[in-house]
Order: structure tokens, then C-alpha cells, then sequence
């Protein structure tokens, strides 16, 4: 289970060393409360509290390819935020929400909007060579591809609870076009910590349910 006390620091924290100096800013925490609840909601297996904290700590690791690590941490609590399954507008309903949200919490809008920015990149997880922040907000988010075995396929079987209304035949030719979309990039990861640690193991993990599906798929002998 997540520490919901640390998970409110760590959004207290980031909030704070982002934000406009001074004093004034409303308390945080209705801010992280209301975020942790949307991390908590039933329909959720894999986009969950445990995602969000290792979205963060893996943040923690690359912080040093960021130019604004704080601001890669708000986006990281909100790029989830509004999550349903079967929607395709999540990461816009998300990017949205920190736009109502951060302003009132006191973050500049120039910051509401880089957050809002970076939420919006995890639709394709494509940053720019220039990109530092959205290099590293991506990079922690794919970092579970480059999981261990018993880590990735709990991962994968969350996955598919979370689509559980889609059927067997359809879920499979889904989940191989996102795979095939995935190893048909020039690199999964963009940080040098993420290209180093991380982008091996992670086509190796790719690379072996891809072929699993195969195998479901292939006729009876």
C-alpha cells in the first residue's frame, strides 16, 4: 500500500518549491487530497497510487536531466489524474484539470501551462532532443517496460483487468499494435540514465509478450 502521508508531502514539496514565492498560497493538502482520490478510483489497476509513486521515484533518478524537476512532479500527479479505460481523451481531461487546479495552488501560469504541456506528451511520449523536462516525465513513466520479469507481467495482467470489457481477440490485436508502435521507435527512452539502464531490458520485455500474443493468436496444430 502507498504512504498517503508521504505522497502528500511529496505533492506539498514539489508544490511549494515550483510555486510563486511568498505567502498566501492555500494549504496543499485539499489539492493532494483530491488528486490521491483519483489515483484511488475502483476502475484502476495498473494507473494506480503504487504508478504514481514509482512515476515519482524514478523522477527522483533523473532529476538531474530536468530543468524543472518540480515542475516534472506536478505534471507526474496530474498526467493520470482522469483516468477511464474506455475514454481516449484522459490525458487532455488531465492536462485541463491542472489547469483549473495549479492556479488556485498558487503555481505561475507559466508553470500551469509547462505542467499542462508535459501532461499532454504522455499521449505520445515523444519529446523533443531539446526537451529536457519531457524527456525525463516520459521516461519515468515507461520506466516499467524495463521491469523484472515478475514486475512486467504483473504490470501486463494489470493492464488487461483494466480493459477487461474489451474482448480476448480484441485485446490482443490492440495490445500487439501498441507493442509493435513501441519497438518500432528510434529509442523508447530519451534521458542517458534511460538509454543506459533501461532501453535494453525494456525490448527485451517488449519484445517477449509481443511474441506471447503471437502465440495466442497462432492456429491449433
Amino acid at each position: 500500500m502507498a504512504d498517503l502521508d508521504a505522497l502528500r508531502s511529496r505533492f506539498a514539496r514539489a508544490l511549494d518549491r515550483a510555486a510563486a514565492p511568498g505567502s498566501g498560497r492555500p494549504d496543499p493538502a485539499p489539492y493532494a487530497d483530491n488528486l490521491l482520490a483519483r489515483w484511488q478510483e475502483p476502475q484502476r489497476r495498473y494507473h494506480t497510487l503504487a504508478h504514481l509513486a514509482a512515476v515519482l521515484d524514478h523522477i527522483d533518478v533523473l532529476e538531474e536531466y530536468a530543468d524543472d524537476p518540480d515542475v516534472v512532479r506536478l505534471a507526474a500527479w496530474f498526467h493520470d489524474a482522469v483516468y477511464l479505460p474506455e475514454r481516449s481523451e484522459n490525458e487532455e481531461r488531465s492536462a485541463r484539470l491542472a489547469e483549473r487546479a495549479l492556479p488556485e495552488a498558487g503555481l505561475p501560469a507559466a508553470k500551469t501551462a509547462e505542467v499542462a504541456r508535459l501532461v499532454r506528451l504522455t499521449v505520445t511520449h515523444a519529446p523533443a532532443g531539446d526537451d529536457r523536462d519531457g524527456q525525463v516525465l516520459c521516461d519515468a513513466d515507461l520506466a516499467i517496460l524495463a521491469s523484472a520479469p515478475s514486475a512486467y507481467a504483473a504490470y501486463t495482467a494489470a493492464v488487461r483487468q483494466e480493459y477487461h470489457f474489451v474482448p480476448d481477440d480484441a485485446f490482443r490485436e490492440g495490445r500487439a499494435a501498441v507493442l509493435r508502435q513501441l519497438l518500432g521507435l528510434p529509442r523508447l527512452f530519451h534521458t542517458p540514465h534511460g538509454r543506459r539502464e533501461w532501453e535494453a531490458t525494456a525490448r527485451h520485455n517488449l519484445t517477449g509478450e509481443l511474441e506471447m500474443l503471437s502465440l495466442w493468436d497462432s492456429p491449433a496444430p
